[in-house]
């Protein structure tokens, strides 16, 4: 029994190292290491800038993509720009207390009174060798976690696939930083739109009304474009805020012993607390960062240092971040849930090349998925080596100013859109997204949401309606299958959980 066991392990040993050897063939190709290069140092420059995030940015630079040799390309570019704006986050937390990233909030509290105190090179220098650390080791923990979820994925069917789908729904709220109600109501919208164009099933048009351009649906590129990219040049213009960046000498970048003995645990604790929580839907970064802020607050013996300088305040949750912006990709390739709205985003380009994302992606496609992965191992070493020397760089383009940086956003938006298709339609979608993006965000209604339902709305009606054609029209093949029911209870749990977290508050609120 202690043989086979051994014999498996060895098996699963090599199995790794020949699909990591098959990923590097693919990833160290010169056109893909070019990609990933530009998607690092795109990203790094998207973190840089206050109020551009990755979301943002990718929406914008997709047209880009469909000038790319091959989807692998693409994708390896695309994924750069998120880890990529990780890294770049924490330039502008440190350096004039603004978030570049929202994952980067956090690094604000202490990274800028290090700053201040004339500790700007450690501050810097501590989150890019965290990122670093924490982005390679949640590659690893990728590798090793995605095959055997794939695997057992392997057994999902048209019922499985639809209730996961109904799983991924329910995870908006969570997704979504408001009101639960506001996300589903988003999530409704989204999935309306969605089924704009073509019935594959009938082969019958609907919500076309006659034109010609809706008949082939609304087009994932103008719609991010707009949502993301136009709308938040939109509320940038209008910000008033001036940007202070610190002008003193940016000196000891490498951190000295005592801070490696102050940060070397934080950043061990940064990387689990990020990888578990990326995997999650709808945790990501964000939630990491904090979490990983609040847990080194608790576990420090001089927690009154923190929020007055602490090291350990920036390298915990800059850690956190790049180890759950790595892990995000987990669901995403193997079960095809996006767990957050950037993921979605990736979710949809994949589809538009044809690329069916899920359990079936390591067989069908091998060299997206892992020279997308081992391209992050590269990327990783890319962004350490930018970061450092090009910080004197990234501090004059802080000191842009906003008038002349976003009418070259916008430029590029309105040439991207109608680059696609040559197509003025597209161009039109894009602003009439643009205007609803901003209002959305002005009322209190988030893009995540919605763009995740836009997504992933017609892969639920499809197996929604295979699942009812295997049953002849009976919805007990929901419940009658294993997984798929466990799949909805857990949806079911997911929400009522905020309904029960409240009741709780609430009479923890009439005991006291």
């Amino acid at each position: 029994m202690g043989g086979a066991h051994s014999c498996m392990g060895r098996r699963s040993i090599v199995e790794i190292i020949n699909n990591l050897a098959y990923g590097f063939s693919i990833s160290l190709l010169p056109i893909n290491l070019l990609h990933c290069f530009v998607g690092v140092l795109i990203g790094t420059l998207v973190g840089v800038l206050p109020g551009l995030g990755p979301v943002a940015a990718i929406s914008i630079l997709l047209p880009m993509t469909f000038h790319v040799s091959s989807p692998t390309s693409a994708l390896i570019m695309l994924a750069g720009i998120y880890y990529g704006a990780q890294y770049g986050g924490s330039t502008t937390s440190i350096l004039i207390n603004i978030p570049g990233e929202a994952t980067s909030v956090v690094t604000c509290l202490d990274g800028y009174q290090m700053a201040r105190q004339g500790r700007a090179g450690a501050a810097l220098g501590i989150a890019a060798f965290g990122s670093f650390i924490g982005g390679t080791l949640a590659i690893i923990g990728l590798m090793l976690v995605a095959p055997p979820l794939a695997r057992f994925a392997l057994r999902f069917g048209p019922p499985e696939y639809c209730a996961l789908m109904f799983l991924a729904f329910t995870v908006l709220s969570y997704i979504a930083s408001g009101s639960m109600v506001n996300a589903l109501m988003m999530a409704g919208l989204g999935l309306l739109l969605g089924s704009v164009g073509m019935d594959f099933m009938t082969g019958n048009y609907r919500f076309s009304y006659g034109i010609l351009a809706l008949e082939d649906g609304l087009g994932l590129v103008p719609v991010c474009m707009g949502l993301f990219g136009i709308s938040e040049v939109l509320l940038n213009v209008e910000e008033t805020a001036t940007r202070q960046v610190f002008e003193g000498k940016i000196k000891n970048i490498y951190p000295n012993l005592q801070d490696w003995k102050d940060s070397i645990k934080p950043i061990g604790r940064g990387t689990l607390i990020g990888f578990f929580l990326g995997i999650l839907p709808g945790a990501g970064p964000l939630l990491a960062s904090f979490m990983s802020y609040i847990v080194e607050k608790k576990l420090s013996k001089h927690p009154e240092r923190f929020g007055k300088g602490a090291i350990e305040g920036v390298a915990g949750p800059e850690t956190a971040n790049n180890a759950g912006a790595t892990a995000a990709f987990v669901p995403m390739l193997t079960l095809a849930i996006p767990a957050t709205a950037t993921m979605a985003i990736l979710l949809g380009t994949l589809m538009m090349y044809g690329v069916q994302p899920g359990p079936m992606l390591m067989k069908k496609a091998p060299e997206i998925f892992w020279g997308v992965v081992t391209s992050m191992y590269t990327g990783n070493v890319m962004l350490f080596l930018l970061n450092l020397p090009l910080i004197a760089i990234w501090v004059k383009v802080l000191k842009v100013p906003y008038p002349i940086l976003f009418p070259l956003i916008l430029l590029f938006c309105l040439t991207g859109a109608y680059s696609i298709n040559n197509s003025i339609t597209d161009v039109i979608i894009m602003n009439i997204f643009g205007i609803v993006g901003y209002i959305m965000k002005k009322v209190g209604f988030e893009g995540g949401p919605f763009i995740l339902a836009f997504i992933l709305g017609p892969m639920f009606e499809t197996t929604l309606r295979q699942s009812l054609m295997m049953s002849r029209g009976d919805f007990s093949i929901f419940l009658t299958r294993p997984i798929s029911l466990i799949l909805l209870i857990v949806a079911f749990l997911v929400l009522i959980s905020p309904l029960l977290l409240r009741k709780r508050l609430e009479l923890g609120t009439d005991a006291t």
